[in-house]
């Protein structure tokens, strides 16, 4: 390293630690210890001769030194990050990490329309459950159902409400809900929507099978094995095609929402923020086709 320059894992200490204003989730972020970026801070400021933090109970706040300081280091990161990015064959690419039930019912079938817009962009898809964290696991953006509050550094924007309808093959047999099987998942919405939408009393334990993604219920469902919920967007095209039909009518609301995150530092990238707003633009003419 230049001399006086501090070494590159405390510069990374640093850049995340005033990222998320938490020696905490910074070390979540870099995947090492509270303790080691707390020591990488302390030997920076011991090195420079100011203080880059006030602590208080409630976390972290740069002094006005390490905010400019701070600025500098994550523009020389990105600058980094952007230069190895450019180095990549094949082109540009963005990696968008959802659950793998938005992915099968609603990403993947909306992709070519950004294809056919953004050629030169390669989009990659990560179907997880898991939370991602987005540089150490190589995510650009991600999309999560009810997990946007608080996420400090986040650009935060809805791309669809937590809805949910009940929907079964057009053949099942029965009318409404009476003796027709219910298909539980992992949002286990079923009691409220019972209570809710048809005003009716549910038992503590209703019978039925359970899968661990909405999708696997969905896809029960069109295979005439009962009743699944899920949000008006994510069956709307098996609707359309004929696979699905609602049960009864009524939906279920609920507080929470379907977001796409990305750091808003990263937005200054050209292909990220293409890909974010056309994520957004493509989630609102959804929302209106089903309005």
């Amino acid at each position: 390293m230049a001399d006086g320059l501090p070494p590159l894992n405390a510069l990374r200490a640093f850049e995340a630690a005033g990222r998320h204003l938490s020696f905490a989730a910074a070390a979540k972020d870099l995947r090492v210890t509270q303790g080691a970026v707390a020591q990488h801070v302390r030997g920076m400021e011991a090195r420079l001769g100011l203080r880059l933090f006030d602590r208080h109970a409630r976390g972290l706040r740069l002094t006005e030194d390490g905010r400019r300081y701070h600025d500098q280091i994550a523009r020389a990161f990105r600058l980094m990050e952007q230069a190895t990015y450019d180095l990549r064959p094949g082109g540009r690419s963005v990696t968008i990490s959802v659950t793998p039930s938005f992915a099968s019912k609603w990403l993947i079938p909306t992709m070519p329309d950004f294809t056919a817009r953004h050629p030169d962009i390669e989009l990659r898809v990560l179907a997880t459950e898991a939370l991602s964290r987005f540089r150490a696991d190589g995510v650009d953006i991600a999309v999560r159902f009810g997990v946007s509050q608080g996420l400090a550094g986040m650009e935060a924007r809805t791309l669809f409400s937590g809805e949910a309808i009940a929907v079964c093959a057009p053949d099942l047999p029965g009318d409404g809900m009476q003796g027709r099987t219910l298909l539980h998942h992992s949002l286990d919405l079923w009691p409220a929507f019972l209570e809710t939408v048809l005003g009716q009393a549910h038992r503590d334990h209703l019978p039925g099978p359970r899968f661990s993604q909405i999708t696997l219920a969905v896809e029960a469902a069109m295979a005439g094995q009962g009743v699944a919920l899920a949000s008006p967007f994510l069956v709307a095209r098996d609707i359309r095609l004929g696979r699905l039909v609602q049960a009864v009518p009524g939906t279920l609301a609920t507080s929470q929402t379907y977001d796409a995150l990305c750091p808003r530092e990263d937005l200054a990238d050209p292909s990220r923020r293409l890909v974010f707003d056309w994520l957004c633009a493509a989630a609102e003419r959804e929302t209106c086709s089903l309005t």
